[in-house]
């Protein structure tokens, strides 16, 4: 794109962006002292924390339904790093002023199951008027989530859209400002560009640059294919399988909560379950849903004794039986998912090397697809956080 052709506002735009290191310190601890604090986890090396601010305007729906279709098969590639890391997602999703929000924020969790109802629930529109709310969302993302601090963590904000920052409201703190609070705190920021419009790529270019992150272009749509492998159908019947040994426990909205998780992961689609399942084998809980365990699990972690907890909070298929009856029958259901888990992890390896060789014999799959450019980050960047994803293959 030649200079003729870049709008003036985005020319100086990126020449200011080159003065970051003289006035953004200055402006980062004008907002630190405008930003309410958030508490940082500590780490438990080794570990990953990765926000996805996502652009919601009508233009992205097809992004939008990839990463919904994709969400699981990113987090497989976490999982599979080396050394196991523990693994926190967030999600920033993002409209712009007279639309029917502004940012809709959820903090970093390593309830992955609980991202990937809030993505679901994300549907495309507003927007028109190309710029977006960039400005507020990432300084959500920086100033605005449960970071965890100390080494061993790789922290990355993965800005993804296709219309530049706002940069003429006046109340907005700009992306520069926010780009030193996320240097000082250790975040990398990357941007990853949906379609080709030229206004975009500067900004989103020196966004990455100054934020010792990478910028990506993926088509519109975010270029993601579902891959289905010769494991998925058994991966599916195992998934039902596995679902019927949850044994939701405690007050009603955490029964229905685990519930909804576990009716979610019934119903997706074939390849969706499968990375799911790919994930949840990688998983240190290795349960039937992230986030808060299920009665068998938390009975095995030691969080509860059966006999505390209260019969309205049992599940129900326990509430009119003796004790004795309800031990044999968790104890029937353990055993049973225990067999399923380890039929599952035997075809999730199978599953790994089967794409791992498709990709191979395909010159690295389709390369400017939105997932394969956050994995080409994630390689290259997690590794100075003592992380090694060389064999990463979903």
């Amino acid at each position: 794109m030649s200079d003729k052709n870049t709008p003036p506002r985005v020319r100086k735009l990126a020449l200011l962006a080159a003065l970051v290191g003289l006035t953004g310190l200055a402006g980062a601890a004008q907002q630190r002292a405008n930003t309410p604090s958030v508490p940082m986890a500590r780490a438990q090396a080794p570990a990953i924390d990765a926000v996805f601010v996502l652009d919601t305007t009508g233009s992205m729906s097809g992004l939008i339904d990839g990463a919904k279709q994709k969400i699981w098969s990113i987090a497989n590639q976490m999982a599979s790093g080396q050394p196991s890391p523990r693994i926190r997602l967030g999600l920033v999703a993002y409209r712009d002023r007279g639309d029917a929000y502004v940012t809709q924020r959820f903090d970093l969790t390593d309830d992955l199951d609980a991202i990937y109802g809030h993505l679901l629930q994300l549907q495309a529109g507003g927007g028109g008027d190309t710029p977006e709310s960039v400005n507020q969302a990432l300084g959500e993302a920086v100033s605005q989530m449960s970071w965890t601090e100390g080494p061993g963590v790789y922290r990355a904000v993965f800005l993804v859209g296709d219309a530049p920052p706002h940069m003429d409201y006046a109340d907005d703190v700009p992306y520069t400002e926010t780009i030193a609070i996320a240097r000082q705190r250790g975040i990398v920021v990357n941007t990853v560009q949906c379609g080709g419009l030229d206004a975009t790529r500067p900004v989103w270019q020196a966004i990455a640059s100054l934020g010792a992150g990478h910028y990506a272009a993926v088509p519109q749509n975010g270029g993601m294919v579902a891959v289905h492998t010769p494991m998925d159908d058994e991966l599916g019947v195992l998934n039902q399988a596995l679902a019927d040994t949850a044994m939701a426990w405690g007050t009603v909205e955490r029964r229905n909560e685990f519930e909804d998780k576990v009716a979610r992961a019934r119903s997706a689609p074939a390849s969706v379950a499968s990375a799911r399942l790919a994930y949840m084998a990688k998983s240190p809980e290795r349960g039937v849903a992230s986030g808060r365990r299920d009665l068998i699990g938390a009975l095995d972690a030691g969080e509860v004794d059966l006999d505390s907890v209260p019969e309205a909070e049992l599940p129900a298929e326990l509430r009119s039986l003796e004790p004795e009856e309800q031990r044999a029958l968790i104890a029937g259901k353990k055993d049973e998912r225990e067999r399923i888990q380890k039929k599952v992890a035997q075809l999730v390896a199978e599953r790994d090397a089967w794409i791992a060789d498709e990709r191979e014999r395909s010159g690295g799959g389709k390369a400017d697809a939105f997932d394969l450019k956050v994995l080409d980050m994630l390689r290259e960047q997690a590794a100075d956080a003592g992380l090694d994803f060389s064999s990463t293959s979903d």
